[in-house]
């Protein structure tokens, strides 16, 4: 299979690494800056060029658009030109302007949509999905959920100016980027209704972004979802706490899932798994059954919409200092 992959940073180089490693593909590279290309292919095979036209020319079958989010929406539209079937990483874009002509364009088509929520894929958050759905905690209540990590050790070989995470205009800010928990929030307890949010530029790292969020988000089956986004502290935190009525289960990316149920006195546990590329590995399978076989993507193009829809409401409601329906 064809495959061409814009956007040669950290995360399209690590697809390209994963997709070599499940088949014996034709990868096509590209970036604007030559120096990325070469390394990922040098990482993973493959020919390479800052042109992006000459490569949609070859036909590729699929295309991984793996640029800033606010390159997003120009690149998978040039692709969905081209036949080409679309994965776009996470959020789906920076802005909504231009995502429903996408989506509807890829519709006509009959082409795949799959963004890159990769923590769907993940096997503890996987366990807690089956868990939580199979009545393991009762009634969902409530949610705790955070992310957080000093964004200058996110990649250590990059200076993290560097970072579109940085940059407001590249959809830069800790909500865009730690979307990941809006999007899993949604799928473990159901649709948000409306957002509270505070957040604001706290610490002294130099960006024009928020470093720091905390929402509310008031789902439609009742629940009250807590979600914490920092890329300010030191270590690494990625968990979620879901309080039902009938039991409350754990779970985090690094330790795994334990779960404790009502009249029970110890807790069980569900160890994680040990290497985290498991899930991305796994979200390339996945799209490769979507384009392949026809198989239903996990977190569709609207999927997505949704998501960036909720984000940007978040933005309103810390500039507006209130909740906003969504």
């Amino acid at each position: 299979m064809r495959l061409l992959i814009t956007g040669c940073g950290s995360i399209g180089r690590r697809h390209a690494r994963n997709l070599r490693a499940l088949g014996d593909h034709d990868l096509l590279l590209h970036d604007v800056a030559e120096d990325r290309w070469r390394a990922a292919a040098a990482e993973a095979g493959g020919g390479g060029s800052g042109d992006l036209e000459a490569l949609l020319a070859m036909e590729p079958r699929a295309v991984l658009v793996c640029t800033p989010p606010h390159l997003h929406t120009a690149a998978a539209r040039r692709a969905l030109e081209a036949g080409a079937h679309l994965f776009i990483e996470k959020p789906i874009a920076h802005s909504l302007d231009g995502v429903d002509a996408l989506l509807e364009a890829a519709a006509a088509r009959g082409r795949v949509v799959l963004v890159g929520y990769s923590l769907r894929f993940e096997a503890g958050l996987r366990r807690a999905k089956d868990l939580v759905d199979g009545g393991a905690v009762g009634r969902v209540l409530a949610l705790r959920a955070e992310f957080g990590q000093y964004l200058p050790d996110w990649r250590p070989a990059q200076d993290y100016r560097a970072n579109y995470t940085a940059r407001r205009a590249e959809g830069g800010g800790i909500i865009l980027d730690g979307s990941h928990e809006i999007d899993y929030v949604r799928w473990l307890a159901g649709e948000i209704q409306a957002v509270s949010c505070t957040a604001g530029r706290l610490s002294d790292l130099d960006m024009d972004a928020e470093d720091m969020a905390a929402l509310t988000l008031r789902l439609a089956g009742g629940a009250i979802a807590e979600v914490h986004l920092d890329c300010v502290q030191r270590g690494y935190a990625r968990s979620c706490k879901i309080i039902g009525d009938r039991g409350t289960l754990v779970w985090d990316l690094r330790e795994g899932v334990c779960l404790l149920a009502a009249g029970e006195t110890a807790w069980k546990t569900f160890p994680a798994a040990a290497d985290v590329n498991a899930m991305y590995l796994d979200e390339m399978r996945h799209f490769l059954a979507c384009v392949r076989d026809g198989a239903k993507p996990l977190v569709d193009g609207y999927a997505g919409r949704r998501v960036l829809e909720i984000a940007l409401a978040a933005h309103r409601a810390a500039a507006l200092r209130a909740e906003v329906p969504v």
